[in-house]
């Protein structure tokens, strides 16, 4: 069960993604989770966008990016070899989670950019998907600096 608090939490941490930069430069409270939420798309091999149920018959749809996860980048790629990981990386997460799949949100911060959130994502099986990416060779930690154009793996 949800408490009130985290629902609120939830909902202000999802408005203010999206205001102004000024107000997404300060520091809102992470929400621990879990928080039931339900595929509505990939976007790319590290974001998500999602239905969250954070009251009863009540949700937010919003984009959640995976923390501490770099998948290469499919809308400003550096080389056609990172686009082309990229929509390799986004049709693996997709056939991981396809339309309608049930996820669960857990340690949920605003996005440094707005307008999304970042979250660790759990498949429905209980398994982090950063943990999935990362063994699939699809993904580094944010750490990490992957020159996705490389010819060699």
């Amino acid at each position: 069960m949800v408490s009130s608090y985290r629902v609120v939490l939830f909902c202000l941490a999802s408005v203010a993604a999206s205001a102004s930069p000024a107000a997404s430069r300060e520091r809102a409270p992470s929400i621990p989770g879990p928080v039931p939420a339900t595929v509505e798309r990939v976007i790319d091999g590290d974001t998500i966008r999602v239905s969250a149920r954070i009251w009863i018959d009540q949700t937010v749809t919003t984009s959640v990016r995976l923390k501490d996860v770099n998948a290469p980048e499919i809308y400003r790629p550096k080389c056609p070899a990172e686009k082309a990981k990229a929509r390799e990386a986004k049709a693996f997460v997709a056939g991981l989670l396809p339309k309608g799949a049930p996820v669960t949100l857990r340690d949920i911060d605003r996005d440094k950019y707005g307008g999304r959130v970042v979250a660790r994502i759990e498949t429905a099986e209980g398994t982090d998907l950063a943990l999935i990416l990362f063994g699939a060779g699809m993904a580094t930690g944010s750490e990490a600096q992957r020159d996705w154009c490389e010819q060699s793996d």
